[in-house]
């Protein structure tokens, strides 16, 4: 997995640190994706001091997993990974070649699987799906500071 792009800004609050990688579908890509969370949080801690929580980084890693074993499950093809700081959030958002929007199912502690997407929602601060022309657009963000550290 190589990032397809990087915008990085030398005037803070400008244009938001940004990375963007293609991920090919193989299972070792969901590990790859929480390893690039985990390294653009680390970076954006240091060349721009935005502090962020230890729970931050550990949710984003949980969501990004989530939403990439998701996205290889139900949808053939390459998937796209985004990670984007927008001033106290980090926004994860996958773009894969399904259109079919996800939906949460009802709780169920007897069901044994498919508890991804609720476990995403209940830790979010907001959770997008948008179909595309292509497919569909998933967006989460979760904040960066919790006051809990």
């Amino acid at each position: 997995m190589e990032p397809v792009s990087r915008e990085e800004d030398s005037v803070p609050g400008v244009t938001p640190p940004e990375v963007t990688a293609s991920l090919d579908g193989d299972g070792g890509c969901i590990a790859q994706a929480r390893d690039l969370a985990t390294e653009f949080l680390t970076r954006v801690q240091g060349e721009y001091g935005l502090p962020v929580s230890a729970r931050a980084m550990d949710l984003t890693q949980l969501v990004v997993s989530e939403l990439v074993t998701n996205a290889l499950k139900y949808a053939p093809g390459p998937i796209l990974l985004q990670l984007r700081i927008w001033v106290d959030l980090i926004e994860v958002t996958i773009w894969d070649s399904n259109p079919v929007l996800p939906m949460a199912r009802v709780a169920d502690p007897g069901r044994v699987g498919q508890h991804g997407l609720e476990i995403v929602m209940a830790v979010v601060e907001s959770f997008q799906a948008h179909r595309g022309p292509t497919g569909k657009r998933i967006t989460a963000r979760i904040a960066l500071l919790d006051g809990l550290d």
